[in-house]
């Protein structure tokens, strides 16, 4: 038996090396051989049959290939610093009606984990006491890069409530639908909403002078809101491209029992263009016009057939700037111009503000400062009011904000992995600042009251958020407010401090943990005396501070299957019945349990 030994220990620089190789070993075998044949001629021939050898082969060659060369490279942009951005995260149905708190916990945004599937649909329902009942359907597409549509149903009611059962009921009805389509990097779009609210106007009095008040029917003292919204739009928020756009048209609609009415027309848009890598002309511009209709607004008691007045209030606010980045340095400059045609106050109907902001980014992605100058006109509407107040009187008079010149400094930070932090303060010169007073003929609803000279407000803002993937969140947001007033003698029910907290815990994944807690410094209202005769205008008493707010809510998920959950959630769980609005207090312990099933 022979041994044949192939050593390769050439390198091969090219593709095909592998083909060569085979014709290379071809060519040895075929060579050891011919001199073999060639040097024995007189051999006899031997046919049929091989003869036995071992072939060993030996395999040093190691393949290479050279690095290819690059003909391009991708162009490289400095880092962008971290835009100051208001997210709303909480639980929207975390909440019940009446405790008239401001329901959306604001935080930082997050940089967001791998999307987990989503099933798109899912119904729930729970009951409660007071007679409290909670429904909710969410209906909506799973993730899709062409386009997105869904439906969200809301309902919660309660048939009772702190003062004297069903006076004090409340139901909250809504429904929101949406649809998008994508194209490239735009976006079309359309929503649509319905609401509607019962409320009672339950803060009367007990007694007047020590002789009992009889009490008022619920059906006598009812407030009803009807809410319809519309709106498409389209944008294009890609930052590389040249031309960005956000443009939309709607068109609101709001209704009391009162006979009152709003109707608004919008229109906003913001269009940006690229003038190169470091440069951009934005320019950004909102128009309302709406037609309010009210009884007119009267220092004694307005019946109810009373005739109203129609108005048409308009507003148009448009901001053209130059915005310039350059590695660590983002700065804009440019104007606000606007023109209001409500006159609250004697404050002039057109308004230029500068717009000039300026930011640095010390360390990127991690730290940036920033400080402006600016002001802007305020758009104050009863749609968005009757949301944060719903016992409002007839015959406002609604009129729109002027914030400016306003000044302002603040920075946001991420410190470490998961957290972060931003603060801001802010001084600003308002006029036609609404404030919320008791009326003197019946102190059961607030009226909008004023200070005829502009009001300086101080703001300091300060805003957390810690995320441990997704695993642990916690969230808290602070704002302590200064009013300097000249005329007015407090600011009628604007809390000098309001802070929030918000947690969630998913300890095993089949178990969420909520946290969600407010804390509101005492409020002003105002205390009357008794009216003399029915329907007099009554005397003021005193100025009544109310109770710092403390209200503690929690919640707890737990998913049986993939598909059924059930849920717990309690609401003001330290039992204060605490008046945001004075002689309105809210419901104490509140508890609702239920189920919800996905699909």
């Amino acid at each position: 038996m022979k041994r044949l030994s192939i050593v390769n220990s050439k390198p091969m620089v090219r593709r095909g090396a592998g083909l060569v190789a085979s014709l290379a070993l071809a060519t040895v075998l075929v060579g050891a051989v011919a001199p073999t044949a060639s040097a024995q001629p007189t051999r006899p021939k031997t046919t049929g049959k091989i003869e036995e050898a071992e072939i060993e082969i030996v395999k040093e060659r190691v393949n290479q290939l050279p690095e290819a060369t690059r003909n391009f490279d991708k162009i490289k942009l400095p880092a962008v610093p971290k835009a100051e951005r208001k997210v709303t995260y909480s639980f929207p149905d975390f909440r019940l009606p009446t405790d008239r708190l401001n329901p959306s916990v604001k935080v930082l945004t997050i940089r967001s984990e791998e999307a987990s599937p989503l099933t798109g649909n899912f119904v729930k329902a729970g009951i409660g006491n007071y007679g409290t009942f909670y429904g909710r359907g969410y209906f909506h597409s799973t993730r899709n890069t062409d386009h997105a549509y869904g439906l969200d149903i809301k309902h919660i009611n309660s048939l009772n409530g702190p003062v004297d059962g069903k006076n004090s009921s409340v139901a909250q009805s809504s429904a929101h639908l949406m649809g998008e389509l994508y194209r490239g990097t735009a976006a079309f779009g359309a929503t649509l909403d319905f609401g509607r609210e019962r409320y009672n106007f339950y803060g009367y009095e007990k007694a007047a002078n020590g002789t009992p008040v009889p009490t008022p029917e619920a059906k006598d003292i009812k407030q009803v809101f009807n809410r319809f919204a519309v709106k498409a739009y389209a944008h294009n928020r890609a930052p590389e491209q040249v031309l960005t756009y956000d443009a939309g048209i709607g068109y609101r609609y709001w209704s009391d029992s009162f006979s009152a009415s709003e109707s608004d027309v919008q229109l906003n848009a913001k269009v940006g263009y690229a003038l190169g890598e470091t440069s951009r002309v934005t320019v950004a511009a909102d128009v309302s016009v709406i037609s309010d209709k009210d009884v007119a607004p009267s220092r004694v008691l307005v019946p109810d057939n009373a005739p109203q007045v129609t108005r048409t209030r308009s507003f148009v606010q448009a901001t053209p700037a130059y915005e310039f980045l350059n590695k660590n340095i983002a700065f804009s400059v440019g104007a606000t111009l606007g023109y209001s045609s409500d006159t609250a106050t004697n404050v002039s109907k057109a308004v230029i503000y500068p717009a000039v902001r300026l930011g640095y980014t010390i360390e990127p992605e991690r730290f940036m400062v920033y400080a402006g100058l600016g002001g802007s006109l305020q758009r104050v509407t009863r749609y968005d009011l009757t949301t944060e107040n719903p016992w409002l009187n007839r015959g406002l008079n609604v009129a729109d904000t002027h914030r400016g010149p306003t000044i302002y400094a603040g920075f946001t930070s991420t410190p470490a992995r998961g957290l972060e932090l931003n603060a801001r303060a802010t001084y600003a010169r308002d006029r036609n600042l609404y404030f919320y007073l008791n009326n003197a003929i019946d102190p059961t609803k607030f009226d909008l009251v004023y200070d005829q000279n502009a009001t300086g407000v101080l703001n300091i803002h300060g805003e957390l958020l810690y995320n441990a993937n997704e695993k642990f969140r916690l969230g808290t947001r602070m704002d302590y407010n200064n009013y300097a007033l000249k005329n007015l003698p407090e600011p009628f029910h604007r809390p000098d401090f309001q802070g929030s907290l918000f947690g969630t815990y998913n300890v095993f994944d089949k178990l969420i943990l909520g946290l969600e807690g407010y804390f509101y410094s005492a409020s002003y209202g105002i205390s009357y005396r008794a009216a003399s005769t029915a329907g007099a205008a009554r005397v003021p008493d005193f100025y009544r501070a109310t109770d710092p707010i403390v209200d503690l809510n929690l919640r707890a998920d737990y998913r049986i299957t993939p598909k059924i959950s059930i849920f717990a959630m309690g609401n003001n769980l330290a039992n204060r019945q605490y008046q945001r609005f004075y002689s309105y207090p809210v419901k104490g312990i509140n508890v609702i349990g239920g189920a919800s099933y996905t699909f």
